[in-house]
């Protein structure tokens, strides 16, 4: 299989990559033991995000339990068929929105993301699903072989809204590198409670990171993650 053939061959050489990068070199791998694996090189940077600032008066809470941020990452190259694509996704989501402001502050652990949940492979239309060691594989290196999880364990997000006909700008930081974007977003209120959700297209790259590739680009996983987001404030 494509990683068990990648870590017999290319085992001290992986490169810092990113998200992607694990998904598909661990589609196959069984869970490896217990250990303590070196970190890949990363921009310094605190070690911990800064907690987010405390909630305005009047502000909402997200509601983890009804919101969600799920990347899916595709595989690349003439020989891309021998890989997977994957589905991970945040479900613990913790921050606030304040309306009167048009502001949100909210973040996630790495360590609490899940990957390949059945539901959300259908939903990005992957039909086959990983055993649960090939999944457990994947979760174990995206952590500690690319992520560096125990350095940069949260992923925090600042957004603002200039007017209501504008995407939203955003703020995205991860593994200590933080990106600006204009996202698209659909808004609905549903008495005391705010929804909003959208799609947007992110880059390994806008992060300073190199998708992985060997043989010329035979194998490679592609730039581009794609990620849709519904988030819920009480």
């Amino acid at each position: 299989m494509l990683s068990i053939f990648l870590r017999s061959r290319f085992r001290q050489r992986q490169p810092a990559c990113t998200l992607a990068l694990t998904l598909v070199l661990a589609a196959c791998a069984p869970l490896p033991p217990p250990a303590t694996v070196p970190a890949a090189a990363a921009p310094a940077a605190s070690a911990t995000a800064a907690p987010p600032a405390t909630p305005a008066t009047g502000a909402l809470a997200i509601d983890s339990a009804s919101s969600l941020i799920a990347v899916t990452v595709r595989r690349g190259g003439v020989l891309a068929r021998l890989g997977h694509d994957h589905v991970v996704a945040a479900r613990t989501i913790t921050g606030s929105v304040a309306p009167q402001d048009n502001r949100a502050e909210f973040q996630f652990r790495l360590d609490q993301m899940t990957v390949d949940e059945p539901a959300l492979r259908q939903v990005a239309g992957l039909e086959k699903q990983p055993s649960p060691e090939a999944v457990a594989g994947t979760r174990t290196n995206m952590l500690t072989k690319v992520l560096d999880a125990d350095r940069y364990p949260v992923v925090s997000v600042r957004a603002e809204r200039i007017t209501d006909d504008q995407p939203l700008r955003v703020a995205i930081t991860l593994h200590g590198v933080t990106r600006d974007y204009r996202i698209p977003v659909v808004f609905s209120r549903d008495g005391s409670a705010m929804t909003v959700s959208g799609t947007v297209d992110l880059k390994q790259t806008d992060f300073g990171l190199v998708p992985f590739s060997v043989m010329g680009g035979a194998m490679a996983v592609e730039d581009r993650m794609e990620l849709r987001f519904t988030l819920v404030a009480r």
